[in-house]
């Protein structure tokens, strides 16, 4: 056993594989900073490239990517409020307040610090307990992914304290365009307008990057015709990581809880870190005792989203190399690259391939230190973007974008969603709707339609069937109290507001 484990370390030190898995997260950092690519498009594209090579420097270049790719959607989400990957989508609501208020370094430095944390908890989760967690994951049927999903999307109406009825608007908004497409299971063709474009239904990147960059975009272009040039954002002077001991250590129930969800979240198929940084987040708030503070500028929304994200990627590794089935798309590829190199990825894998097992166990934590090496030095980097004019910011941001919505199906049409998706979501900033609950529900009404029609077909079309499983009943029944609970504090608030 122990011959194994020193032999899968050594087979990754060596000048070549250590100098890929530097590159790949490099590039990985790269792609998951530009609005529109992602960890999923890094693998997807150096994936034919390790064909030729040898098996572990090849799965060690992948695994860079990964690391790298999910982790570098926090600096476009600090900095200019555009998440870089559905990963980072809940980075940007604390991230990007504080760094209005002159605090980038701090909120880019406890983004990079709890990256680096989350991934490393999963992959000490990856080693220790792998296999007896996807034994237990591999038991959940489509009852208990909808009772998950539907439980974080019931804890959507926390994002909107303050006005429940405008963030339940949102809510269905988003939940429209999940419809939008072929349905699930038998694909009947559904709200596509006569547009034989919206078949496969709305592009994720396109509808994102829409509803994030464009109205940040307007609203910029707005400010420098009325002041006749573009606000600049303070940066305070960086010491460290930015953040006090004291700090630190005040977020280690929050950090516990968020790597824990993005561990489970990460090791139920499909779901991944566009779901984990999400619920985490909305976790974090609901467990807060200053729950308005979220959304202002609080370093807790940070960890939360950083933390689960990155600890997903530990967790989707998980049923990956034990059972053979990917946790979330760039572990589906990672599943090709093994296939390609002869391998088979279930049951049998850790005693049939323990050097190898070990070999991706010792390369996730090497590209971990790597990651927060290399964005730890470009901190400065990153903050001084914050100085340049948005006047000359701003365009070849918008050109990112356009690309990085063609380019996830190569379709000009993914451009036009992009730019109606921007503007209704600008108006609907104007008239003081919420739009994050749009993506949220977007994103989990997918799969929570998918598996309540699958749920429905298991349990021969009876509802009553959902709440005869354990598991189920506990996430529907926490679904049911956030929801009365959230009802609560929405009418308790309005009330206040009437007296006051």
């Amino acid at each position: 056993m122990q011959n194994i484990v020193v032999e899968g370390f050594m087979s990754l030190i060596s000048a070549p594989v250590l100098l890929l898995i530097l590159g790949g997260v490099m590039v990985g950092i790269l792609f998951g900073a530009m609005p529109g690519l992602s960890a999923t498009m890094a693998v997807t594209l150096f994936l034919p490239l390790t064909y030729g090579m040898e098996t572990v420097p090849g799965i060690a270049l992948l695994l860079g990517l990964y690391v790298g790719g999910i982790s570098g959607g926090l600096i476009t989400a600090i900095l200019i409020n555009i998440p870089g990957t559905p990963s980072s989508i809940a980075t940007t609501f604390d991230g990007h307040p504080m760094a209005k208020r002159g605090e980038a370094g701090k909120a880019l430095g406890a983004g990079i610090v709890y990256s680096f944390l989350g991934g490393l908890f999963s992959f000490i989760a990856l080693l220790l307990i792998a296999p007896q967690i996807a034994q237990i994951a591999i038991k959940f049927s489509p009852v208990e992914y909808f009772a998950v999903t539907a439980f974080s999307l019931t804890l959507v109406a926390t994002l909107s304290d303050e006005q429940p009825i405008k963030g339940l608007i949102s809510a269905c908004i988003g939940l429209f365009l999940a419809q939008i497409g072929s349905s699930p299971i038998d694909g009947t063709r559904r709200f596509n307008f006569g547009f034989t474009e919206f078949a496969g239904g709305m592009d994720m990147v396109a509808v994102m990057i829409g509803i994030f960059a464009i109205p940040e975009i307007l609203e910029a272009t707005k400010a420098s015709i009325n002041k006749f040039q573009f606000e600049r954002i303070t940066v305070e002077k960086i010491r460290g990581f930015g953040f006090s001991l004291k700090e630190f250590v005040g977020q280690t129930v929050n950090f516990i809880r968020s790597a824990l969800i993005g561990i489970g979240i990460g090791i139920l198929p499909g779901i991944g870190g566009g779901t984990s940084n999400i619920l985490a987040y909305l976790v974090a708030k609901k467990s807060s005792k200053h729950p308005e503070k979220f959304g202002t500028g609080v370093i807790d929304g940070i960890v939360a989203s950083e933390t689960a994200n990155n600890a997903a990627i530990g967790g989707a590794t998980i049923p990956l190399l034990t059972l053979g089935i990917p946790g979330d798309p760039v572990t589906a590829m990672l599943l090709g690259g093994l296939i390609v190199h002869g391998l088979t990825p279930g049951p049998l894998f850790i005693r049939s391939n323990g050097k190898l097992f070990y070999a991706v166990f010792f390369a996730l934590i090497i590209a971990n230190i790597m990651m927060i090496a290399t964005e730890f030095l470009g901190i400065r980097v990153f903050v001084r973007l914050l100085r340049i004019n948005q006047a000359y910011l701003f365009p070849p941001i918008v050109v990112l974008c356009a690309i990085g919505a063609f380019g996830s199906t190569n379709r000009v049409f993914n451009v036009f969603v992009m730019v109606i998706c921007g503007i209704v979501a600008y108006i609907l900033i104007r008239l003081k709707f919420p739009v994050t609950p749009i993506i949220i529900s977007y994103i989990l009404g997918t799969i929570v339609e998918e598996n309540l029609r699958r749920g429905l077909m298991f349990t021969d079309g009876s509802f009553w069937g959902f709440f005869k499983s354990p598991i189920a009943l506990v996430f529907l029944s926490a679904g049911i109290v956030s929801l009365l609970y959230s009802a609560y504090k929405g009418a308790l608030l309005a009330k206040r507001k009437r007296k006051a």
